[in-house]
């Protein structure tokens, strides 16, 4: 037996207990606030690591088409993109002042537009935290490959194992908020520049070596085009070209969305941090594009080495410490890739219950898990990276498509966000910041027009159609969450009805097979203290029906067992319009008992077909009915009648078969004493229900003062004998369906049927009893419930007995005792 508040632990639960650690309690949900250093550390590597592939994603769309022209038009694509970058910072520096609250663009566009036109800003965020996953897990990937070459044909199986293992160590609670998650952002930093610096100065003395792109193994093919720049064919290059560039702007947008997490004042230390951030980004950017400008390093095809590693390689050199430097940056660039697809499973999650807070989700994405993390989402964010890593081959290229769309829409949105936000409060200098958040936003509108178009063909395409499918879908989840809040929240300004009476309750037992689970539903149908209890089997096998008969019979439980005919096996159909006609009177409310067998979850998918609950949908849908489904646990119960069966085995194996034969003999007598066969006795032992139970003054209502049970106008009966209560001889006991003529008389049988009358203002319990000879009815004035007195249970009656205009005899406050009770 268990001990009382314990169970057992699940397999499924054990397993997760071991593999994330045991469960965290919401005190541990603690807050930490981040200085300005720790928080460059650690909310920057999404942004700054954009850098290491920002400048070779440019030259693979130039260098295909216009060969070594490619290097001349590198620097001013370069300064564009830059421009941009230094909007789209001055749009989001004014967003950190006015919007602490987590939540960054999805917040501003929420509080200007209204959560619908909001939902756009949700869904590009969503796709660009699914997409950074996969660019930036494949980026840090190639920069591996770049230094060691041999690991390259394997790239797609480390993507997924690296997705795999973040997604684990989010699961049981990893922090960006620690310390070892800003050394990334600041190694990276440190290595690109001091790169670039020996760069420039090896430039400047004339010693920094220049190759040529046709000399180089795996390189894209050069190009020979001789369009003019004002060309057609050019513009679209040009503009493929920046449309590239402009994932070098992904993730600078990732302070603003832990403004909150600042140590106080929030939003100016958030401001700092962002501008130290923007020029970080902006000088990788420019020195590694003028690398590249310089060297000519070109990309290559199979990915790696990338454009960065080529250079680090060209500027260090071939000696001890020039390659100890190159995979110095090697190291570093990995590193921060890595920890920049990381920032999506901490900024994923934290959107989604947003949204699903806002009911534009599924709730169960509000859900933390065993680790006060959001497990649902975390997983929902590994399988859709791992998935598109699958589909692109772990490509960096071909995922650049997917993944400014949605950064640019989330700009864009902030920043004609902040533009209505300063209209409305006009506060000091707000035209000035008008301009600037109008400006950032139609110009990175204008940067997703291009994407849209230039980019179409590669990709683009896909997040287009997800834009017109989940947005509209978002809206329509909202609309159902919002249908069922009305009709679930809704109440009345006036006083509210008062409940509903019902003068009959009436229990349906549906019985697919005579077991214990079938014997719960009877004892819990029977708690519910019904007027009539209604056992029901639905023959579809008549051979099965005739053997659940006789067991039903030979049993005698009580409760009598119909049997409804279903020909074209409709289960649920025959028991709709069964409730439906026992429902159809105002004042008879029907609930359906249906017990279920509860085995694990995976055998029971396999082995049964959830027909209770297909039952119980459509019951309730009946008006004045309710299905009650009643688990029966098949699996512990094994359990437990094993380890009985072990326990016996040990107690044989002692010398203990004496003391058992002791407990059965003492058994036989209890069950022989409460009228049980010695051979079958009751499933539960019966309590202490022997003697006269002595029932209530006629009138007086529930729970007050009562007199001897006696005739019907109230004088006081005489005393039982002791033979006729405790001897248990039915000498004195008159078969009922012998009773022809009024007087007194002691009558003993089953209770079928208990109803409650109303009578004026007092009520009228009656009680149907009967034996093989016939039924009788006793009526209990003044009491709606008598301990004891319920279905199934077997009493004596002694009282004057009367009759109706019908014939059935009647009993009016009899005394009574109750000889054996209910399951």
């Amino acid at each position: 037996m268990l001990e009382r508040g314990s169970l057992p632990d699940t397999f499924w639960y054990t397993t997760k207990r071991k593999l994330l650690g045991p469960p965290l309690v919401n005190q541990d949900l603690g807050e930490q606030r981040l200085s300005k250093p720790l928080a460059l550390g650690v909310l920057s590597p999404d942004g700054i690591s954009s850098s290491a592939y920002g400048t070779e994603e440019i030259l693979i769309a130039l260098v295909p088409f216009v060969g070594l022209a490619a290097f001349s038009l590198l620097l001013p694509m370069t300064l564009v993109v830059l421009f941009v970058m230094v909007l789209v910072l001055l749009s989001y520096r004014e967003i950190v002042m006015v919007y602490i609250r987590p939540g960054g663009s999805y917040v501003v566009a929420r509080e200007n537009f209204g959560p619908r036109v909001a939902q756009v800003c949700a869904v590009a965020l969503l796709i660009d935290y699914v997409v950074t996953v996969a660019v930036q897990i494949a980026a840090g990937t190639a920069a591996v490959a770049s230094a060691f070459p041999a690991v390259g044909r394997y790239k797609l199986e480390i993507c997924v194992g690296v997705v795999l293992l973040m997604a684990f160590g989010n699961l049981r609670g990893l922090k960006e908020a620690g310390r070892s998650f800003a050394v990334p952002t600041y190694l990276f930093s440190g290595a690109v520049i001091l790169m670039i610096v020996v760069g420039l100065i090896r430039e400047i003395i004339g010693n920094l070596p220049v190759y040529h792109p046709a000399t180089i193994h795996g390189a894209y093919h050069l190009g020979s085009s001789s369009d003019g720049l004002l060309s057609a064919a050019m513009i679209f290059i040009l503009l493929r070209a920046f449309a590239n560039g402009g994932a070098s702007l992904t993730g600078i947008e990732a302070v603003s969305d832990a403004v909150g997490a600042f140590r106080p004042p929030e939003g100016r230390n958030a401001r700092r941090v962002l501008m130290t951030e923007g020029a970080i980004l902006g000088i990788l950017i420019a020195g590694i594009s003028w690398l590249a400008h310089a060297t000519h390093a070109t990309p290559r095809t199979a990915g790696y080495p990338t454009v960065l590693a080529q250079e680090a390689q060209y500027v260090f050199g071939h000696t001890f410490i020039g390659q100890v430097l190159f995979y110095a940056v090697q190291a570093a660039t990995c590193l921060i890739l890595y920890t920049g697809g990381n920032t999506s499973f901490n900024g994923f999650p934290f959107l989604t219950s947003y949204v699903a807070g806002d009911s534009f989700l599924p709730r169960w994405l509000l859900k933390r898990g065993h680790r006060l993390v959001f497990s649902n989402a975390i997983i929902l964010l590994t399988i859709s990276a791992v998935t598109l890593l699958i589909i692109k081959d772990a490509d960096v290229n071909s995922l650049v498509p997917l993944y400014a769309i949605g950064v640019f829409t989330a700009f864009s949105m902030a920043g004609f966000g902040m533009a209505r936000y300063h209209s409305r409060h006009r506060t000091p200098g707000w035209r000035r910041r008008l301009i600037i958040n109008f400006s950032a936003g139609l110009l990175t509108l204008i940067v997703v027009g291009i994407f849209a178009v230039v980019k179409f063909t590669e990709g683009a395409w896909l997040v287009v159609v997800l834009f017109a499918i989940l947005v509209p879908a978002l809206i329509r989840l909202n609309h159902e969450y919002q249908a069922e809040t009305d009709v679930l929240e809704t109440i009345s300004e006036n006083q509210p009805p008062p409940p509903p009476h019902y003068s009959r309750r009436t229990v349906f037992v549906f019985v697919d097979h005579f077991d214990l689970a079938t014997l719960a539903a009877m004892r819990y149908a029977r708690s519910m203290r019904p007027t009539t209890i209604r056992a029901v089997h639905f023959v579809i096998d008549s051979v099965r029906a005739d053997k659940l008969r006789e067991k039903w019979t030979r049993a005698d439980r009580g409760i009598p067992l119909d049997f409804i005919d279903v020909s074209d096996r409709r289960l649920t159909r025959a028991a709709a319009e069964l409730v439906e006609r026992e429902a159809a009177d105002p004042s008879t409310h029907v609930t359906v008992v249906l017990p279920r067998r509860s085995y694990s979850a995976l055998l029971g998918r396999l082995l049964h077909d959830r027909t209770a609950d297909k039952i119980a949908a459509v019951v309730s849908r009946i008006p004045r009915s309710a299905a009650t489904i009643v688990p029966y646990d098949v699996t512990s119960r094994v359990r437990v009648l094993q380890a009985r069966q072990q326990a016996a085995k040990a107690a044989a194996a002692n010398g203990d078969a004496s003391a058992g034969q002791k407990v059965t003999a003492r058994e036989t007598d209890v069950a022989a004493k409460h009228g049980a066969p010695a051979a079958e006795p009751p499933a539960e032992p019966p309590g202490p229900v022997r003697g006269q139970v002595k029932g209530r003054k006629p009138g007086a209502p529930d729970g007050q003062g009562a007199s001897k049970p006696g005739t019907p106008d109230g004088q006081r009966p005489s005393k039982w004998r002791r033979d006729d209560s405790e001897s248990g001889t039915p000498a004195a006991v008159t078969p009922i369906g012998s009773l022809d003529t009024p007087g007194r008389a002691v009558v003993e049988g089953r209770i079928r049927v208990v109803e409650i009358k109303p009578v004026e203002r007092n009520s009228v319990l009656a009680c149907e009893i009967s034996d093989n000879t016939g039924a009788l009815t006793a009526l209990f004035y003044g009491r709606s419930h008598i301990p004891g007195l319920v279905c199934g249970s077997r009493v004596r009656l002694r009282g004057t007995v009367g009759f109706r205009a019908d014939g059935h005899p009647v009993m009016i406050n009899p005394a009574y005792e109750l000889l054996f009770p209910a399951l």
